[in-house]
């Protein structure tokens, strides 16, 4: 009998109902103020490693996350995305792949890539199975749909971090080469809101500060100005991650598809969410 994981916060961050769900994402899409103007699939393939993209209610950040997502459309069906998300709770082991083997959305289920999860682990790394820390988490979760929505045939395999320093990051990053180098059809998505809970003027300032260390792909610069501006973005081990990735592997060419904040949608601007997707090409 197969392990499925259930939707957690389906009816909170995303629709419950399987056509409001895809309505939903539809209007995302086609939005030309924050979305990108027109539906999936685009027939443009690049060549990319990954992309970083928001994890908030798709009211407020679906917007910015079809622009990665419209680019996803395009690439190879068959694929496996690895999806690092921050574990907002704490619970659980603090570096987890799941042990389930399937999980499920409103649009149905999508296999776990169980090989490329065995072969991590037979590493010995810091990396753990654990179902416990994924249970409740929401920024794995709410990237399937899009996937789902834009992609026929695909798997995943989420990690889910609670530590998520430069160390721990690197770790995790160069188990991950070890094992997709010499493959093809492997990408990354690493979730993460930007700056939160703050005058849109300031969480615009900061974006543009942790933004600019991340297409530079420099590691110790995105440390070094989360700490010294007091950056809120929750999850900046997913995105160190997906940037050693980037060094390890010559993806050197790194593009800001869209950067919004959550006023942009709702048009209060006194206590904003910054959001954005950002593109790491060859």
């Amino acid at each position: 009998m197969w392990r499925v994981r259930k939707p957690a916060v389906a009816g909170y961050f995303y629709p419950t109902e399987k056509n409001e769900l895809i309505s939903l994402i539809e209007k995302t899409f086609i939005s030309k103020d924050l979305g990108p103007g027109l539906l999936p699939p685009l027939n443009e393939q690049k060549n990319v490693l990954g992309y970083v993209v928001p994890h908030a209610g798709y009211e407020y950040s679906g917007y910015v996350a079809a622009h990665a997502y419209l680019e996803i459309s395009a690439l190879p069906e068959g694929s496996t995305f690895i999806i690092l998300g921050p574990n907002h709770y704490g619970i659980g082991s603090p570096l987890a792949l799941p042990q389930s083997e399937i999980w499920e959305t409103p649009l149905g289920q999508v296999k776990i890539d169980t090989s490329l999860r065995n072969e991590i682990m037979s590493e010995k790394s810091i990396i753990d199975i654990d179902d416990g820390a994924h249970w409740r988490e929401h920024s794995i979760e709410v990237q399937i749909p899009y996937l789902q929505y834009v992609k026929k045939d695909f798997k995943i395999l989420p990690i889910s971090m609670t530590l998520m320093e430069k160390e721990y990051a690197v770790e995790v990053a160069e188990v991950i080469y070890k094992k997709i180098k010499e493959k093809k059809n492997y990408y990354i998505l690493a979730s993460s809101d930007f700056t939160h809970y703050e005058p849109a003027e300031s969480v615009n300032r900061k974006d543009e500060i942790v933004i600019k260390a991340i297409m530079n792909r420099d590691l110790d610069e995105l440390y070094r100005v989360l700490r010294k501006y007091d950056i809120t973005m929750c999850g900046y081990g997913p995105v160190a991650v997906l940037m050693h990735l980037s060094n390890l592997l010559g993806y050197a060419n790194v593009k800001l598809l869209k950067h919004a904040n959550s006023g942009d949608a709702t048009g209060d601007y006194s206590s904003v969410v910054g959001y954005a997707s950002i593109g790491f090409y060859k």
